[in-house]
């Protein structure tokens, strides 16, 4: 019988948390296990394994990046909801530390929550884009570069990959701004 008020979103969440705590790559069902206080098979009771307790691990952190997202852009255009957004997800980065990677998985397609989070997240870049002009296969192009730019950026500020004396604020800063301009001064191949 599962324990009492343990569910599979209570064990996400918990995994969420736990995550943040020790690292992404560190979460493991025995931790988590250990955690909720339960045996490590009685787990298995509210999630499959460690491959789907990370595919609902990814899904809860693209709804939350999504949602952070989709406010900072709230009442915003241009470069104004561009430096808002990236912002937003800087900032998500840097307080869930250990969920953000996992918010990179790709969703599964059998997973609809993940789906639907990982399209409101896109939905915020592209409404952005739209600002710009950028539609089509160039609002493609330009959100792929919009995610690797911020996802690049926070992952080296992360692994304390910027050693250089100056201030990171002000590096990322110019990162917005340079894609402000690119997106301002667009080409279509």
């Amino acid at each position: 019988m599962p324990r009492a008020g343990l569910t599979p979103a209570t064990v996400v969440r918990a995994a969420a948390v736990l995550a943040d705590e020790v690292g992404y790559h560190r979460l493991t069902l025995a931790a988590l296990a250990g955690r909720l206080g339960v045996a490590l098979p009685s787990l298995y009771k509210h999630v499959r394994g460690a491959d789907a307790l990370d595919q609902q691990l990814a899904a809860l952190a693209v709804g939350e990046l999504a949602e952070a997202m989709t406010a900072a852009a709230a009442g915003r255009s241009g470069a104004d909801a561009l430096r808002a957004v990236a912002g937003a997800w800087r900032d998500y980065a840097h307080r869930h530390p250990g969920r953000y990677p996992a918010a990179q998985r790709v969703p599964a397609a059998d997973d609809p929550e993940h789906v639907a989070a990982g399209e409101r997240a896109l939905g915020a870049v592209y409404a952005i884009l739209r600002g710009y002009g950028l539609t089509g296969d160039d609002a493609v192009d330009a959100a792929r570069i919009f995610r690797s730019a911020v996802h690049g950026f926070v992952t080296l500020e992360a692994a304390g990959g910027f050693g250089l004396p100056r201030g990171i604020d002000r590096s990322f800063d110019q990162l917005v701004a340079t894609l402000d301009t690119a997106y301002r001064d667009w080409r279509s191949a």
